[in-house]
């Protein structure tokens, strides 16, 4: 049983009143994600017909894949049975499948894997082998795309504390995603840091890609292409 399986129900409710602080709702933080994603796959020359989305929860970037990236097929796959319960749920659309973590064998066939605030919770001796097992679920030339909270930024941090499934969590710092990512056959090609105005400075959220390459933002991405 996952520890996600008792906030399967309430996971919406418990991340909103985390991320309350920011005066924006969890839907806008998974849509920002996902075109950020967009626009750096766009200045790589890249597309993706399939999407892994590893650790998809309760499936809130399903409907995202397809409206900014265009991809055919959604694989999620999550370690919490109730999540998943809730995510086929809301999500009934055929283009999206659901399967927990243990029951996919990677065949090297994806195009591009997204993961969001999931390392953070995962016992830092086994980090790697989960890179590993994403980076075998792509094909040669596909893309990984991790996203993690920022420790460098003390809003990623108050808003964790205030997220009970957060709380105890170890963050990820940039330089340690990246020697992961190397380590199973990934090449870096860039960082970005994002998520730096709440809404009521909102108008100033044009300069953030000014921004990008500071480790400002309550977020950041690692993107990286399995060689």
């Amino acid at each position: 049983m996952s520890e996600f399986d008792s906030y399967a129900h309430d996971y919406e409710s418990a991340l909103e009143r985390g991320i309350a602080v920011s005066g924006e709702n969890a839907q806008f933080f998974a849509e920002c994600r996902i075109q950020k994603l967009s626009e750096c796959l766009m200045k790589q020359g890249f597309s993706a017909r399939n999407v892994l989305d590893f650790g998809c929860g309760t499936g809130n970037a399903t409907s995202y894949f397809s409206s900014w990236l265009n991809v055919q097929s959604v694989l999620g796959l999550e370690l919490s049975s109730k999540s998943l319960e809730v995510a086929r749920r809301q999500h009934t659309t055929k283009q999206a499948v659901y399967r927990l973590t243990d029951e996919h064998t990677p065949d090297g066939s994806l195009d591009l894997a997204f993961c969001n605030g999931v390392f953070h919770h995962i016992p830092l001796a086994e980090r790697q082998n989960t890179i590993d097992y994403i980076a075998a679920c792509l094909r040669v030339g596909g893309v990984f795309a991790l996203w993690e909270n920022n420790p460098y930024s003390p809003g990623a941090r108050y808003v964790m504390s205030q997220i009970p499934f957060d709380r105890d969590a170890i963050m990820v710092w940039p330089r340690q995603a990246r020697k992961l990512m190397r380590a199973a056959g990934f090449r870096v090609l860039r960082t970005d840091y994002t998520f730096i105005f709440p809404h009521f400075l909102s108008l100033l959220r044009p300069s953030e890609v000014v921004f990008q390459k500071v480790p400002l933002g309550a977020q950041y991405q690692v993107l990286a292409q399995k060689l």
